[in-house]
């Protein structure tokens, strides 16, 4: 979602049995379990207190779905009236089949996902940024900028987040996508090793893929932050939106307090559960950059409005959205 400091602080001392405790607890909410046995109706009947509503998350298996797991493994949802019940999903593809059986209410996605969507006929509004990163990798010494790759090879998602992502990229650099030439490689594992083995000029990768890819000599050209894109967010159908509003507000407090939890530790002492949930590598540990997360935040509307001009043009959105027809107060005035 945003990007405060997690790095230097101390804590040190308190770490690694916290630590610890977290990681063998986390499972059970990945697995989407959400509630503990003193969680939910059961436990606030016991406690005289009103039950805390539940609220189910789709997300991937990504950097920026930490602060909701630590928000509800320390206990800060149920102190602000609402149950996390986590659900990780190992493609977009899985997630967007379990959304659109109502298997989940809000789930993390992308701008251009955000035009699919209510294309569809979806009422699917943003209600904040989540932190995510997207990066543009080349192993072609000749290439030292996004400049560079005009006449080149560049392997990405068609119609998706990553195509989008190298179309701004190109944008800034004065160049368009008729710029390149694009090879259609859905696979992130398979962009990965093309572009190691010399198959291609560049691809667009996420997290930990990024961290493996320079860990193998691979060159970073720019990323989302670089260029200052922020597409990622969260999203919920209006009638969820509608139906919970409280508890939707009482999940962004629980957020913004695992944030700050996080600020009084060092990066170790939750590395192992970045390794776990994200899937980085046991190896490179050494190697991994925890992002500086910061309060959840709104997203920027000229960047909904970018996008979804983009979508308008590639002929994945016909409807004449606007940022303010597909983003919720909810949460952010």
């Amino acid at each position: 979602m945003g990007n405060e400091h997690v790095h230097g602080k101390k804590g040190r001392a308190k770490g690694r049995a916290g630590l610890l405790l977290l990681a063998a607890a986390i499972g059970a909410a990945l697995a989407g379990c959400g509630a503990s046995p003193g969680d939910g109706a059961a436990g606030a009947a016991a406690a005289g207190k009103p039950a805390a509503e539940t609220i189910t998350l789709g997300l991937l298996p990504s950097i920026d779905a930490i602060p909701f797991i630590v928000a509800h493994e320390q206990g800060f949802d149920a102190e602000n009236g609402v149950t996390l019940d986590i659900r990780t999903f190992k493609s977009a593809k899985d997630r967007d089949v379990a959304f659109q059986a109502g298997q989940v209410e809000g789930l993390s996605a992308d701008l251009v996902a955000i035009s699919i969507y209510n294309e569809a006929g979806q009422d699917v509004k943003i209600t904040s940024t989540t932190f995510g990163e997207f990066d543009l990798l080349t192993g072609n010494a000749d290439i030292r900028s996004v400049s560079d790759l005009k006449g080149k090879t560049v392997i990405l998602s068609k119609n998706t987040l990553t195509e989008y992502t190298m179309a701004m990229m190109l944008k800034q650099a004065g160049l368009t996508e008729a710029d390149i030439t694009i090879t259609e490689v859905p696979q992130i594992p398979t962009r990965l090793e093309l572009l190691k083995n010399g198959k291609a000029d560049a691809a667009v990768l996420p997290q930990p893929f990024v961290t493996m890819g320079t860990a193998a000599g691979l060159e970073v050209l720019g990323s989302t932050h670089t260029a200052k894109i922020n597409p990622f967010v969260l999203a919920f159908p209006q009638r969820v939106i509608d139906d919970k509003a409280d508890a939707i507000r009482g999940m962004y407090a629980a957020y913004d307090q695992a944030v700050d939890y996080m600020h009084g530790r060092e990066q170790s002492d939750y590395l192992d559960l970045i390794i776990e949930k994200v899937g980085y590598p046991e190896t490179l540990k050494e190697q991994i950059d925890v992002p500086d997360y910061g309060p959840a935040v709104q997203a920027d509307p000229a960047q909904v409005d970018s996008a979804l001009d983009w979508a308008r043009d590639k002929g994945l959105l016909t409807r004449d959205l606007q940022a303010a027809d597909v983003m919720s107060d909810v949460r952010f005035k």
